[in-house]
């Protein structure tokens, strides 16, 4: 057992790293190469030290592991961290990739990249603060802390529409916060806590349910995101760096979904089931609109951002068919996802990096200059597609699963966005990889370096391992969902029936 604070030194430890590169001085070529060694080593050994969390953690336990505890904000609110089977496997995404992420920002940035540096580990505190909270006030701290150094990410290192890609991605996710504000101030008038384990018991007046819930609706569908509020994303992606497109991608949209299951089902548990068929809609909506969206995109980071928002369709999906092989569904996609949309955009910084163009049509042939790179492209296309024997496969599958339990109908139109999904990868695939290699710009493209080799092995392995044997994800998560169904049912159960079998 571990006894000492733990998640408060994995959450911190980049925040020192951070501070460290702060206050080191040199000159400017020095103090370069120094913040990318200093971040590197800084997540590298925050890595290290999360992993006591996977091998002590008891995967047969419902209920919060490795808590720590202490006065805060007087009688209001409280230093309250912890993490079960719903809040760890976000914590070691988020704590594996970020090395990832450092490696990649190795060349591709070249102004002010201490800063860069900082904004990466100050961003890595707040997700990890993010999923390890267990006050509603200390939650919404990280969870708003986030968006400053994502700001500056896209803000400061961006294409050149980063100031209006910017402002909108701020914009949206800050209305949507700031009506979950209300609703946490709401929620402490009502039941005197912002605890949450205290609250997630709580029964709230049915009527009070109705209201909180979109408000936190508005927050979560918004950073997922859901359709019709995903504009800012595929703005947001085309103009970030290619280490903010993946960071966005794999662990800052993870917080929408991880905010559904945390708080919106068992806090509001019958509103859950009432606006249930609602979420369906916009799910089935988001997965056919934005898989017909990425088919005609040109550029290669707005379709994979279009091909994220369709994912998350089938997340939020199973999250609300609330079953078993929904919950956990949602959870391995969600985690499947943050491995390979890292991995897709990585592959579309690689050659962004060499040619300084991502337009589809500027491409063709590659697999002729660039072998190793054509492998590793079709790995993780397959796994975008939900090919079997990856990880992509796994997450589909047990949320199909458990929306046709739910409605044929609602299975059935959501088959239709992966038959739509696999088009769309497959015909950019084709585009980039097969075919002549016509263009002179590209006969002398290089393949991947040692450097993006040892990026791109971790996050290949991972993906197979995980297609072929995902019990430890799905064992890991199995008595928090668990918890989660039984807290619906327990409170909403009837409705629940009534409500998901006749849509």
């Amino acid at each position: 057992m571990i006894d000492w604070p733990i998640l408060s030194v994995v959450t911190f430890l980049p925040l020192v790293g951070a501070l460290f590169i702060f206050f080191v001085r040199s000159s400017d070529e020095v103090a370069e190469r120094n913040a990318h060694w200093i971040a590197l080593w800084t997540t590298i050994v925050t890595f290290l030290v999360s992993l006591p969390l996977v091998f002590y953690f008891d995967n047969t336990a419902p209920g919060f592991q490795f808590v720590e505890k202490t006065s805060w904000l007087g009688d209001i609110a409280s230093y309250h961290m912890g993490v079960d089977g719903i809040s760890l496997p976000f914590v070691m995404l988020t704590t594996f990739l970020m090395p990832l992420v450092i490696l990649a920002s190795w060349r591709g940035v070249h102004t002010r990249v201490k800063e860069y540096m900082i904004a990466f580990l100050v961003l890595q505190t707040m997700i990890l603060g993010t999923f390890c909270a267990l006050d509603l006030v200390l939650f919404y701290f990280f969870f708003e802390g986030s968006l400053i150094p994502m700001f500056l990410i896209i803000g400061v290192w961006g294409g050149p529409r980063r100031v209006y890609s910017t402002f909108k991605f701020f914009l949206y996710t800050l209305v949507g916060s700031l009506l979950m504000m209300l609703a946490i101030m709401a929620v402490y008038w009502q039941a005197g806590t912002t605890d949450v384990p205290t609250l997630l018991t709580y029964n709230f007046p049915s009527d009070m349910q109705m209201w909180m819930w979109l408000a936190f609706f508005a927050c979560f569908a918004v950073k997922t995101p859901m359709w019709p509020v995903h504009t800012w994303l595929p703005d947001a992606h085309v103009e970030a760096p290619t280490a903010g497109s993946v960071i966005l991608a794999s662990t800052v949209l993870k917080m929408g979904g991880y905010g559904f299951i945390r708080y919106s089902l068992p806090m509001f548990p019958e509103a859950s089931v009432f606006f249930a068929p609602l979420v369906f809609t916009l799910s089935v909506v988001a997965i056919i609109y934005t898989s017909l969206v990425a088919i005609v995109q040109e550029d290669m980071k707005k379709l994979i951002a279009y091909s994220s928002v369709a994912h998350m369709g089938f997340v939020t999906m199973g999250i609300f068919a609330m079953n078993e092989a929904g919950l956990q569904g949602a959870m391995f996609l969600m985690i499947s996802h943050g491995f390979v949309s890292t991995a897709l955009f990585l592959c579309v910084g690689v050659i962004y990096d060499r040619m300084h163009t991502r337009h589809i049509a500027a491409y063709g042939g590659l697999a002729k200059r660039m072998p190793i790179y054509a492998t590793v492209m079709m790995i993780f296309t397959m796994a975008n597609v939900g090919l079997p024997g990856t990880s992509g496969f796994v997450g589909e599958f047990l949320t199909m699963l458990s929306v046709f339990e739910r409605n044929t109908w609602i299975a059935f139109f959501a088959a239709i966005g992966i038959i739509l999904s696999a088009g769309y990868a497959l015909w950019l695939y084709w585009q980039v990889i097969f075919g002549p290699l016509e263009k002179e710009n590209l006969k002398h493209i290089l393949d991947l370096s040692p450097r993006e080799i040892a990026i791109m092995v971790p996050l290949v392995i991972i993906t197979i391992l995980f297609g072929v044997w995902p019990s430890p994800i799905l064992n890991m998560t199995q008595s928090a969902v668990n918890t989660v169904i039984a807290r619906t049912d327990q409170v909403a159960g009837v409705v629940k029936t009534a409500l998901l079998l006749s849509f």
